[in-house]
């Protein structure tokens, strides 16, 4: 491990498709982008939530990592008032498993970077 390898997979964890663009693969990094970014602005959309970190409750946990995969947008979540959820909405449960599925995929997305970046994948 290098540690241009790490910040490929910190790049690609901070902004989905970030790793892979540093790579030169544009297509991928603009589909990924592309598809996360929308997946969860449909999240947010539907009056999800993302989770600050919380020990009263283990799978609050669970949801915080979750919704930390997408670094960026985790971020702005503590610094602007998106990401409140409203709890009354129809759609809050599909939009809060939306941003969760958002920020778990964007983990493997960085995971693969890092792998091209080793060699591992082409």
């Amino acid at each position: 491990m290098t540690l241009r390898n790490i910040l490929l997979l910190a790049a690609g964890w901070f902004i989905p498709g970030l790793g892979h663009g540093l790579q030169r693969k544009y297509a991928r990094a603009a589909i990924f982008f592309v598809c996360i970014t929308a997946m969860a602005g449909l999240g947010l959309l539907m009056d999800g939530r993302i989770f600050e970190y919380q020990t009263e409750n283990p799978l609050t946990i669970l949801e915080f990592f979750s919704d930390l995969g997408y670094g960026l947008l985790y971020l702005l979540s503590r610094l602007t008032p998106i990401g409140l959820g409203k709890l009354s909405s129809l759609s809050f449960e599909y939009g809060t498993a939306y941003i969760a599925g958002a920020g778990l995929l964007n983990y493997l997305v960085a995971l693969d970077a890092f792998d091209i970046a080793r060699g591992k994948k082409k």
